[in-house]
């Protein structure tokens, strides 16, 4: 199994519109893709790597501050978002199987006016430019699940009305900034890995990585890698969407392992991260009792829990 990449310039961001030959054509090849594969790279976003770039600069700088430092921002203490803030290293664990992950993050999910962000010397900017991506993501992703509607042969508004409230605190999506810092192999806890075995919470995932290190399982059980591709968005199918295209479209594992002995590289990534307004009711799109009713709020409680436990 391979990821296959799309030429995305048809609709991406610096396009107002697209034609039908160019949807039918976009539609075919994400359809393939997220049948068989459950992955993407999108070239041609209209994203620039110069924006990613920003993104993981003002990032590192803050996680490289000392934790005392980044206390005031943790996730779980903001109430009008509990998802929003810093999740230090080894808090999750996205495969409950396993030690902590070996990686800490800070998640974009409340733009509430009582938000605290970091702001002091270098940080200057870091809600700007944060803010700034998540939106840039935002209209990204609205014009996938456009094409992913299309390609399944359902009106646009299945997909985009449930999408509404992104940005606010009805609605769970999230941009995470993602910090894996050098990882001593012989120390690190029996079976600990920089980010567990897991599969996505909601519809899609946008992933912009750094460097190389993700695997993704593939249709016989194996992890192959997922290579980093400048200037590429890989994108993949969450679970949430899977339960609403009846499994049409499959969500797949994924995971970070540890570096090899002796390196002491660090890795950055960027993850959007698109879930359905809260109140939204997910149903199967074809019709099917597949799978029950479920709210998309309710979902991705269920899940938090599993990940953070009481947390």
């Amino acid at each position: 199994m391979s990821i296959p990449v799309v030429d995305f310039s048809a609709y991406g961001l610096n396009e107002e519109n697209i034609n039908d030959d160019q949807l039918n054509y976009l539609s075919k090849e994400l359809k393939k893709a997220f049948t068989e594969v459950g992955f993407v790279f999108l070239k041609n976003s209209g994203i620039t790597q110069e924006e990613v770039n920003r993104v993981m600069d003002i990032s590192k700088k803050f996680f490289l501050q000392p934790d005392e430092l980044k206390q005031p921002f943790r996730r779980s203490t903001f109430a009008n978002n509990p998802n929003h803030g810093w999740v230090p290293l080894e808090s999750e664990r996205l495969n409950p199987t396993r030690p902590g992950d070996l990686k800490e993050s800070f998640n974009t999910a409340s733009f509430h006016p009582d938000t605290k962000w970091p702001s002091k010397g270098a940080l200057m900017g870091f809600q700007e430019i944060h803010t700034t991506f998540f939106q840039r993501c935002k209209e990204l992703s609205l014009r996938v699940l456009r094409v992913m509607a299309h390609s399944l042969g359902l009106d646009p508004d299945v997909f985009l009305s449930r999408h509404h409230l992104i940005g606010t605190d009805c609605n769970g999506t999230a941009l995470r900034a993602l910090y894996y810092p050098p990882v001593n192999s012989e120390t690190a806890k029996d079976g600990q890995l920089r980010c567990g075995e897991h599969s996505d919470y909601g519809c899609i995932t946008l992933l912009f990585q750094g460097s190389d290190g993700l695997q993704v399982c593939n249709c016989s059980g194996e992890f192959i890698s997922a290579p980093s591709v400048p200037g590429a968005i890989l994108l993949n199918i969450a679970d949430l969407m899977q339960r609403w295209t009846s499994d049409q479209y499959i969500s797949v594992r994924h995971r970070v392992l540890l570096p090899p002995t002796g390196d002491s590289s660090t890795r950055q990534s960027l993850a959007f991260f698109v879930h359905p307004d809260d109140e939204a009711l997910i149903t199967c799109c074809d019709g099917s009792d597949k799978y029950p009713p479920i709210t998309a709020g309710a979902y991705l409680m269920e899940r938090f829990r599993e990940t953070y436990g009481s947390k």
